[in-house]
């Protein structure tokens, strides 16, 4: 099985693309930027006796995603992990102050940029009758943030596009999922230990999901072992305790 998981070089995406690895699978992963954090990667899943690679891809300069996928070779199943964050922080701006600029750019590269990855990896899917997609989205594409909203909006147009496409692509064997994360703690992003306490209490398991507990949620979507998940949004247990208004 050979896997390509975007934006693979740091968090959910790197802790995802290990979980393959110890799973026997063959694994690409993509970075933006840190080609030395994605070199680390790669030599830490070929640890596990597997093939690893990793290849340039940045969703808002389109001209690199089919050269990306070229250079992968046929995927058997993709998570579309990486994203554009955007430069307009939450609470930072009144709705009406953000920038047509940042609307425009949100969707280019979250939601256009993902469509035509996708786009590249299925055709092979289709020949081969088979293939797994996994969106990772964002418990702020349901639960809003206080001031401007691309980011959440560009990541529920993945809600749309994941059930359409798993009605399109299913008669070819293909299954289409959304992985919903809540507030993961990955080592990326710093909150105040206060707020991670507050929030894991409101959780069923009195806890907030790792990106390794993200990553065994996407690896299941994504694999054989789902025989029939298709067109669902799977919310990981972090997304039950936040409030992106308590932050």
């Amino acid at each position: 099985m050979h896997v390509l998981v975007t934006g693979g070089s740091s968090g959910i995406g790197a802790a995802t693309a290990l979980a393959y690895a110890r799973t026997g699978a063959d694994v690409t992963i993509t970075y933006n930027q840190g080609a030395d954090r994605a070199a680390e990667i790669v030599r830490r899943v070929e640890k596990e006796g597997v093939r690893g690679a990793a290849v340039h891809l940045d969703l808002e300069d389109h001209s690199t995603i089919a050269p990306a996928v070229a250079q992968t070779g046929p995927v058997d199943a993709l998570v579309a992990n990486a994203v554009r964050w955007g430069t307009v922080q939450p609470g930072s701006m009144a709705f009406e102050d953000v920038p047509a600029a940042e609307w425009s750019a949100a969707l280019h590269a979250n939601v256009a940029g993902n469509a035509l990855l996708i786009q590249a990896v299925l055709p092979e899917m289709r020949r081969r009758q088979w293939g797994r997609i996994v969106l990772v989205s964002s418990g702020i594409a349901e639960e809003g943030v206080p001031g401007p909203g691309p980011y959440g909006t560009a990541k529920m147009a993945l809600h749309g596009m994941a059930r359409a496409l798993a009605w399109e692509a299913g008669k070819d064997g293909i299954l289409v999922n959304v992985a919903v994360a809540g507030l993961t703690v990955t080592g990326v992003r710093a909150f105040p230990q206060e707020v991670l306490d507050r929030l894991a209490a409101r959780t069923p398991s009195r806890r907030l999901s790792t990106a390794d507990d993200m990553a065994a949620l996407i690896v299941f979507l994504g694999s054989a072992a789902n025989h029939n998940v298709t067109g669902e949004i799977i919310r990981d247990g972090s997304n039950a305790g936040r409030s992106a208004h308590a932050l």
